[in-house]
């Protein structure tokens, strides 16, 4: 058997398939390592601490059965609140504050960019109505835009009456 490196093309097939074995190798690598961590956490879940029963303690830790019966147990002073916990409420009411504040400025300025966002709408329709009519008629197009009358439009314009009805069937057709 003889091999010639002239027989052996690597073309974008194999390089693929290639890679493709090279991934599935490495996805049952990461299976095998998950499987091994589950595993030993359920060792370790599994292990019980032994536990002490009282009858099992040493005589001298119990209380006798006089102390316990005659007695009330003594008491263990426990501090009110730990003196940090005044500061991070404070703290954490300040910050609440500040949210709610920003929220509000947040609907304010979206409620801003929602009028910016209209008007600018409103002028570009304007702007593009404009800019396809004949400049004879842009400033006709315009009034009949703002919703001026045909004789208006006519009169300033210096146009027919009948062309600026003409011009404000466009721009309504241009709205629509």
């Amino acid at each position: 058997m003889r091999f010639d490196s002239a027989e052996l093309t690597l073309g974008w097939r194999e390089g693929l398939l290639f890679l493709v074995v090279l991934l599935a190798l490495y996805m049952l690598f990461e299976w095998w390592r998950i499987r091994r961590l589950r595993q030993s956490r359920k060792r370790g879940a599994t292990a019980v601490e032994p536990t002490v029963t009282p009858a099992e303690m040493s005589p001298e830790i119990l209380p006798s059965r006089s102390e316990s019966l005659g007695k009330a147990a003594p008491a263990i002073p426990v501090e009110a609140e730990p003196p940090w916990l005044g500061e991070m409420l404070a703290v954490r009411d300040s910050l609440s504050r500040e949210v709610a504040q920003m929220r509000d400025e947040l609907d304010a300025l979206r409620s801003e960019f929602a009028a910016l966002r209209e008007e600018t709408r409103s002028e570009a329709a304007q702007f593009k109505a404009t800019q396809t009519v004949s400049p004879l008629y842009t400033d006709a197009m315009q009034m009949a835009m703002n919703g001026c009358a045909p004789e208006v439009i006519a009169e300033r314009c210096g146009i027919a009456r009948a062309e600026a009805e003409l011009v404000i069937a466009l721009a309504r057709n241009r709205e629509d």
